[in-house]
C-alpha cells in the first residue's frame, strides 16, 4: 500500500491560548519580533490540537523557563532496583561556579566570548587544578576539526549512558561530580543543557585534580575509566557473595554439627568408648564439618570471581576497542558529510532520512561501531557515506530452498522465488540454471559465507552456484543491512553478521517467519479496523521471506532474506524519526523544509545558520520554517508538532494494542513520520519483523483471527504481558516519545517540560478509552520505568538477538519524569 499523500489544511485562527502559554518561554527578542508580525493577517492552525494542549500543567510552583535554559525537573533520582556501571553516584561539584557559556545559544544568537570568571575566593575554592573555562563558546560536535567533533560526540554518549544509568540529581552550579573511586579521583563534566528526560549535553570533562592547563579527557579515556568504575563495583559484588556463600557454609557446617551431636546424644549406651576420645567429640566434629563447609565456599566463591572477573576484563577492553572505532568511524562520516553537505542527484526524502544519522544513537556508548568492517568496504555499505553496491547473487536450487509468502500483486498471490526474479531483473538473464531460484546476500556477508563448512558443501555438491556482484545499485539504509531502491517494489533485509551496536544482524528464521504472520493477521478484521480508525498509518509489511535449508541440518546461517514492500512513491516524504532529529552539517543555501538542497534556490525561506557548517536537524529546519510562515514562536510551533505526531503515531500504536493485543517495539528508528507539504506529521510508519510482541492474555483472540495457523508458535511472538509492558513502556515511551521531546530540548526548539505536560494530557485522554492499552496509565502512574541500560549491556558483552527476549538486554529503573 502506498503512502497517501495530502493533510488537511490549517482552517481555524491560531489558538490564543497555545500561544499564550509557549510565547511566556520564549526569549524577549522572538516575542517582539512575534508581536510586530501579528500586525499581517492572522495565521491558521489545525483546531485538533487545541483542548489537548490549552492547559498542560507545570509541576507545581513551578514557572517556565526561557527558552534555551536549562530546564531544572524535579531532582529526585531513581535509586529503586539499579546496578550502575559505578557503586557511587554522581554528585554536583559544590565548589564550581556555573559558566556562563554551558547555556547553548539560540541559532539567531552571536557566539559568546566568556572572559575570566575567578576571584580570589574562587581561587581558594578551586585551587590551582579546577578545570580552565573554554577560551570560546562553541558547540563541541561543531569544531572545525571532525576527529575533535566526532571524539566529543563519544563522549557526550558515553556520560548520557553513564548518568541514565546511575541517576544522579541534577547538578545545581553547571558542572557535574562523577566519583570515580577505582581511580581515586572523579570527573568534572560542564554541562551544556541539563534535560528532564535525559538528552544531555555536556562539554568533555576534566579530571579532579589534573592541572589547570590539562587537556580534556578523550572518549577512549572515558571509557577505560567506565570499565575500570565497572570492574570495581563487580568485583565488590563478588566479595559480596563470596562473604555471602561462606556465611552460608559456616550456618551448613552448623547444622553437621547439630546432627552429629544429636546422634552421639542418642547413643546407646551399649556403643564402646575409643581409647582417644577426641574421636569421639561431636563439638570438634562439629567444628571440622564448619570449616570444611566454608573452605569449599570460600573456593567456589573465588572460582566464580576469577572468572567473572576475566569476563569482565575482556569485555571492558572490548568496550575500549569499540568506543575507538565508532570515534574512528564518526569522524570520517563527518568529514565526508561536512564536504559532501548535498545529497546525490534523486535522492528523496526517505533515503535522505536514512543516511543522516552521523553521529547515531545519542544514548549509546558504540553506536558507529562496525567490528569486522575495513575501511575500504565501509565507503561501500555506510549510509553515512551515501555508498551503494550491487547485490550477490546466490543461484539456489528448489530442494535447500526455503521460503514463504503472503505477497500479493492486484489480488494474486506472488511467491518468494518470483518476487526474487523480479528484484534480479535483467542482470541474471541467461545465467540462472533451470530448478533454480536466485537469493540476494549482501556482499560482505557473501565473502564470509565462503568460509563456512555448509556452504563450501553445497556448492561442492552443485545445490548452491555462486553468481556474483550483478544488477543495479542499492542504498543500505540506517540499519545497514537493508537496502533500498527508490524503483523496486521492494526492500530487501539482508543477513550481516557484523556486531552492530549491540548485536550481529544476522536475521533469525522465527523473525522472517513473523513478519509474514502479521502481515496475515491484518489483512483480515483487526487490520481493517485499525485503518478505518487511524488511515494515516499502517507497518511497512514483511510478506515474504528466502532462505536456504540444509538438508538433516536445518537453516543456513546468514542466508534468511526479508523481503519487503516499499510503500513509499517519488511524492511521499517519509523519514525516520531519527533521522529527523540527527544534526547534520546544513549545507550552504539549504531550504528550510524537506531534505538537504530541497530549496536550495529560494532565499526567502533560509535559516538562520544556513551555509554556514553548523549542525540543524531536518526537524529544527521545519519547525523554524513553519514560524516564519506561520509568523508564531518557534516554541508554540513545536508544541503544535509534537500534538501532531502524538495524533498521528503515537496514538495508533496504542489503538493496536489496545485493541488486537499486539504491542510494536517502535523506537525511533523503527518508527517513519509521514510529514505533509509545510512539514507537519500528516501519518506514520512502523517497520521491523523483530519487534512485536503478541500479549500472552491475547492468545486465543488473535489465535482466532488466523484459524490453522499456530500464531505465534514458531515465530516465538507471544510474550507475558508484564514483559511486554516494560519493553512497551521502553520503545515507545521513553525512546520514542520522550526521546523526541529531549531532542526538541536539547536543540532548543521547546521547553522539554510543556511538552511532558502536553504528553501527558493525551495519555491521560487514552487511558479512558475502551478499550485501553495498559501504557497510559503505567506511563501516568507507575512512579519509576524501567530502561534499556545501553553501557551496561556492552559492558556485560550481551547479544540482544540471542536468548529470551526478557534476558537479551540489562534493563535498570528510572525516575518517570511524567510522575515528576
Amino acid at each position: 500500500m502506498n503512502a497517501r499523500s495530502g493533510a488537511d489544511e490549517p482552517k481555524e485562527p491560531v489558538r490564543r491560548r497555545l500561544a499564550d502559554l509557549i510565547e511566556p518561554t520564549v526569549p524577549q527578542q522572538e516575542r517582539r519580533l512575534a508581536g510586530q508580525q501579528r500586525e499581517a493577517p492572522e495565521p491558521r492552525a489545525h483546531p485538533q490540537y487545541r483542548e489537548a494542549s490549552e492547559h498542560p500543567e507545570l509541576p507545581e510552583g513551578s514557572e517556565p523557563p526561557e527558552s534555551g535554559e536549562r530546564t531544572d525537573p524535579d531532582e529526585r533520582s531513581a535509586s529503586h532496583d539499579r546496578s550502575g556501571p559505578g557503586s557511587e553516584p554522581c554528585e554536583a561539584a559544590e565548589d564550581h561556579q556555573p559558566p556562563e557559556h554551558h547555556r547553548i545559544p539560540e541559532p539567531h544568537e552571536p557566539t559568546a566570548t566568556p572572559g575570566p570568571t575567578e576571584s580570589h575566593e574562587s581561587t581558594a575554592l578551586h585551587g590551582p587544578t579546577a578545570p580552565r573555562e573554554p577560551a570560546r563558546h562553541r558547540d563541541p560536535l561543531e569544531h572545525p576539526d571532525p576527529r575533535a567533533a566526532a571524539d566529543a560526540a563519544a563522549l557526550e554518549n558515553l556520560l548520557r549512558c553513564w548518568v541514565r544509568e546511575t541517576a544522579p540529581a541534577r547538578p545545581r552550579n553547571g558542572v557535574l561530580r562523577i566519583p570515580l573511586p577505582a581511580s581515586g579521583t572523579a570527573l568534572l563534566v560542564p554541562v551544556r543543557h541539563w534535560s528532564p528526560v535525559g538528552w544531555h549535553r555536556f562539554d568533555p570533562p576534566h579530571l579532579e585534580g589534573a592541572p589547570r592547563d590539562a587537556a580534556p579527557l578523550q572518549a577512549v579515556a572515558v571509557a577505560v575509566l567506565i570499565g575500570r568504575e565497572a570492574a570495581h563495583a563487580g568485583r565488590e559484588a563478588g566479595d559480596g557473595a563470596g562473604r555471602e556463600a561462606a556465611h552460608a557454609g559456616r550456618e551448613a557446617g552448623d547444622g553437621a554439627g547439630r546432627e552429629a551431636a544429636d546422634s552421639a546424644q542418642g547413643a546407646d549406651d551399649s556403643t564402646p568408648v575409643h581409647d582417644n576420645p577426641v574421636d569421639d567429640n561431636p563439638v570438634d566434629d562439629r567444628v571440622a564439618a564448619d570449616g570444611d563447609a566454608e573452605q569449599a565456599a570460600k573456593q567456589a566463591a573465588a572460582r566464580r570471581a576469577e572468572a567473572r572477573e576475566g569476563a569482565m576484563a575482556a569485555e571492558h577492553t572490548a568496550l575500549v576497542g569499540r568506543v575507538a572505532d565508532s570515534v574512528q568511524r564518526t569522524a570520517r562520516f563527518l568529514a565526508d558529510r561536512r564536504d559532501h553537505p548535498e545529497p546525490p542527484p534523486g535522492t528523496g526524502p526517505f533515503l535522505d532520512g536514512e543516511q543522516a544519522l552521523i553521529f547515531g544513537h545519542p544514548l549509546h556508548p558504540t553506536p558507529k561501531s562496525r567490528e569486522g568492517l575495513s575501511d575500504a568496504e565501509e565507503g561501500v555499505y555506510s549510509p553515512e557515506l551515501r555508498g551503494s553496491f550491487p547485490l550477490h547473487w546466490m543461484a539456489v536450487h528448489r530442494s535447500v530452498l526455503a521460503g514463504d509468502s503472503a505477497w500479493t500483486d492486484r489480488g494474486k498471490p506472488v511467491s518468494a522465488a518470483q518476487l526474487a526474479l523480479r528484484m534480479s531483473g535483467q542482470a541474471l538473464t541467461g545465467r540462472l540454471p533451470e530448478e533454480y531460484v536466485p537469493l540476494p546476500l549482501h556482499p560482505w556477508q557473501a565473502r564470509e559465507a565462503r568460509h563456512s563448512p555448509a556452504v563450501r558443501a553445497l556448492l561442492d555438491a552443485g545445490l548452491l552456484h555462486d553468481l556474483g556482484q550483478a544488477g543495479e545499485p542499492w542504498s543500505p539504509t540506517s540499519s545497514v543491512r537493508t537496502v533500498f531502491r527508490p524503483d523496486s517494489v521492494a526492500m530487501l533485509k539482508l543477513s550481516v553478521g557484523l556486531r552492530i551496536t549491540n548485536s550481529r544482524r544476522e536475521n533469525l528464521r522465527k523473525e522472517l517467519l513473523r513478519g509474514v504472520e502479521v502481515h496475515r493477521l491484518l489483512r483480515g478484521d483487526l487490520g481493517r479496523a485499525w485503518r478505518a480508525a487511524h488511515p494515516g498509518f499502517d507497518i511497512v509489511r514483511d510478506p515474504a521471506w528466502l532462505g536456504v535449508d540444509v538438508p538433516g541440518e536445518g537453516r543456513l546461517p546468514g542466508f534468511d532474506t526479508v523481503i519487503r514492500h516499499n510503500p513509499f512513491g517519488a511524492g511521499d516524504d517519509a523519514v525516520c524519526l531519527a533521522g529527523l532529529t540527527a544534526p547534520v552539517p546544513t549545507p550552504p543555501g539549504a531550504g528550510p523544509n524537506g531534505p538537504p538542497g530541497a530549496g536550495a534556490d529560494a532565499d526567502d525561506g533560509a535559516v538562520a545558520g544556513a551555509g554556514t557548517g553548523v549542525l540543524r536537524s531536518r526537524l529544527g529546519r521545519v519547525v523554524h520554517a513553519l514560524a516564519q510562515d506561520t509568523r508564531r514562536p518557534v516554541g508554540a510551533v513545536a508544541a503544535e508538532w509534537f500534538l501532531r505526531y502524538l495524533d498521528a503515531v503515537v496514538r495508533p500504536v496504542l489503538w493496536l494494542d489496545a485493541h488486537g493485543g499486539i504491542a510494536l517495539e517502535a523506537h525511533q528508528q523503527n518508527t517513519l513520520v509521514l510529514l505533509d507539504a509545510q512539514g507537519w506529521p500528516r501519518g506514520g510508519r512502523y517497520r521491523d519483523n523483530q519487534g512485536y510482541y503478541f500479549r500472552t492474555s491475547h492468545r486465543e483472540v488473535l489465535s482466532r483471527r488466523l484459524p490453522g495457523a499456530r500464531l505465534g508458535v514458531e515465530s516465538d511472538t507471544f510474550v507475558a504481558d508484564d514483559v511486554t509492558d516494560e519493553r512497551f513502556a521502553y520503545y515507545l515511551g521513553i525512546n520514542n516519545v520522550l526521546g523526541l521531546i529531549g531532542a526538541f530540548g536539547s536543540q532548543q526548539l521547546a521547553d522539554e517540560r510543556l511538552l511532558l505536560a502536553a504528553f501527558r494530557r493525551i495519555l491521560q485522554g487514552a487511558a479512558r478509552e475502551e478499550p485501553a492499552s495498559p501504557l497510559p496509565a503505567l506511563l501516568l502512574e507507575s512512579p519509576t520505568l524501567r530502561c534499556k541500560a545501553n553501557l551496561l549491556t556492552r559492558l556485560h558483552g550481551m547479544d540482544e538477538l540471542v536468548g529470551p527476549v526478557d534476558t537479551q538486554s540489562v534493563y535498570v529503573t528510572l525516575v518517570n519524569p511524567l510522575t515528576l
